[in-house]
């Protein structure tokens, strides 16, 4: 295999060169196309962080598990009564949990701040990296995950229905990294079966990131093919559910990381102290303005961590910069007003806008669609059953 400088091959410098030009006339193309969207004020800036939760990444000795786990259960109440939106709610985040680390009482845990109304639990979920899943293991998986997640009242209900949101584990959703961590080219089909009402995933920066960037869309599933949401229509105000699941993306434009031309990338949504989140991205993120169409007005920023491993930015003064920055700028209530919201109430939102309600009782959609969980934190499920730990280990270990 020829390798270029630091032994990287070839083919992914020239991939990510590909990529990273191809990402950036998107979005210049988008950003020029920004500019003549009517937004009346006030513009509403909806902020979601969502959280690969995992405390045991990295396997990890079971006393750092340990660690994480209370430093989040202390930490995180007194930083999230520091930040308030335009209607005194406090800053949320929604952890998107994976079974594989559903042990040592980890999501009852989770499920107490929960109950203290500090944010949601949602579906993450890794497989096929041993071996590639099938259709009927993942669908088991799930279902199972619904089912036992359920005992600590985890997801929201739609007429009596639980429903969850998704994220896939190593960016792989619906096989698109050529047969590694997935293995199902149906796994959209699957989701919207179980339940799912909308992924989260999104932007990756790498080969699964779809075409499509920057939106909220529907994307149809062709079980005979990956990758299958990398185009779709998108959601607009006044119009009509399509396909088979809503792709949700957190913005993703070019940046300047050190001021000049050889500073210059493509930048995700990522929340991590790996690239500090300073005030120009910030603005970018609203200036890119995800939005669904007719509804421009209504700015979507949602923002990804690795809560469990990145509890320095997202516990510390990161996050606390960023909510910051939102509160003193994007909140004055005459041209911006901010919203926190968990991922089911972006996605609640979403759909009052699409059903053609107006904009400005934002407030009153959190509930629009899918009901919020009624947590339980007293039971006393320490790990997740010896059949839903067969399902996760046949293809993830």
């Amino acid at each position: 295999m020829i390798r270029g400088l630091y032994g990287e091959p070839v083919m992914n410098i020239l991939w990510k060169i590909n990529f990273t030009c191809a990402s950036i006339l998107k979005w210049l193309g988008q950003n020029i196309a920004c500019s003549f969207i009517n937004r009346p004020a006030p513009v509403h800036v909806l902020f979601c962080l969502v959280d690969h939760f995992e405390p045991g990444s990295g396997n990890v000795p079971i006393e750092t598990e340990r660690e994480r786990m209370q430093l989040l259960l202390t930490s995180l109440p007194n930083f999230m009564k520091q930040h308030r939106d335009s209607a005194g709610n406090l800053s949320k985040r929604t952890w998107f949990f994976p079974p594989h680390c559903h042990r040592n009482g980890n999501l009852r845990k989770l499920v107490s701040l929960c109950a203290d109304g500090l944010g949601e639990v949602e579906l993450h979920l890794h497989h096929g990296k041993t071996m590639p899943d099938t259709s009927k293991n993942l669908r088991k998986t799930i279902e199972l995950c619904i089912q036992e997640y359920s005992h600590f009242g985890i997801f929201g209900t739609e007429n009596g229905r639980k429903r969850y949101g998704f994220i896939h584990g190593d960016w792989a959703l619906d096989n698109s990294r050529n047969n590694l961590y997935c293995g199902v080219n149906n796994e959209l089909q699957i989701l919207k079966e179980t339940g799912c009402f909308a992924d989260f995933t999104f932007p990756s920066l790498n080969i699964s990131n779809p075409d499509k960037i920057n939106s909220i869309y529907y994307a149809l599933d062709d079980p005979n093919k990956a990758k299958s949401y990398n185009t779709g229509k998108h959601v607009r105000k006044n119009g009509k559910e399509w396909g088979d699941l809503m792709m949700i993306q957190g913005p993703m434009h070019a940046y300047f990381l050190y001021k000049n031309i050889a500073g210059l990338r493509i930048m995700g949504d990522a929340v991590n102290g790996n690239s500090h989140v300073a005030k120009g991205r910030i603005d970018l993120w609203v200036k890119t303005g995800i939005h669904v169409k007719g509804a421009g007005n209504v700015v979507i920023i949602k923002t990804h961590t690795h809560g469990a491993v990145d509890y320095e930015a997202v516990l510390g003064n990161e996050l606390h910069g960023i909510l910051h920055y939102l509160e003193t700028q994007y909140n004055d209530g005459n041209r911006y007003m901010l919203h926190y919201v968990t991922a089911r109430e972006l996605f609640n939102i979403v759909k009052a806008i699409e059903h053609g309600e107006p904009a400005d009782n934002i407030e009153q959609y959190r509930n629009y669609k899918i009901q919020s969980p009624v947590y339980n934190c007293s039971v006393n499920y320490e790990s997740a059953s010896e059949l839903l730990k067969e399902c996760v280990y046949k293809t993830y270990q």
